[in-house]
């Protein structure tokens, strides 16, 4: 298997595992009787400030991921799969979770610059991706 396959395969579970800890936390609060099933709204804030931070996490890989499958379909597809690639999927991997844990832990004005710079690091890796696909 390709290095960069295995990325792909990490960063989807990544954001699986994402959504999991999401739907736990909120299970065991309608279990326990501190929330209602439908106290969750999409898009409003809600629930402690790790509650929301956790759900922002996990709907930034959501949105991230297409991005990810749409460089390695294409740099498949067009036959440009090296070792830069397979580097660079573990960059875009490492960026990705590391910016979750940095959302996850702290909005300090420092975690927040980094998370930043985690978020910049994948953008980056996917243009030069794409321009070494032109």
């Amino acid at each position: 298997m390709e290095p960069i396959y295995l990325a792909l395969i990490l960063f989807t579970l990544w954001t699986l595992g994402l959504g999991v800890t999401l739907t736990t936390y909120r299970s065991v609060q309608v279990l326990l009787g501190k929330k209602k099933s439908n106290e969750f709204p999409a898009g409003i804030q809600h629930g402690s400030d790790f509650n929301w931070r956790l759900n922002r996490a996990h709907v930034n890989s959501l949105e991230n991921l297409p991005l990810f499958v749409a460089v390695v379909f294409l740099t498949m597809s067009l036959g440009k799969l090296d070792g830069f690639v397979n580097q660079a999927g573990f960059v875009i991997l490492g960026a990705r979770v590391l910016q979750s844990l940095t959302h996850l832990f702290s909005t300090s004005v420092l975690a927040v610059n980094i998370r930043f710079t985690f978020y910049m690091t994948q953008i980056i890796t996917y243009i030069l991706l794409l321009i070494r696909l032109v």
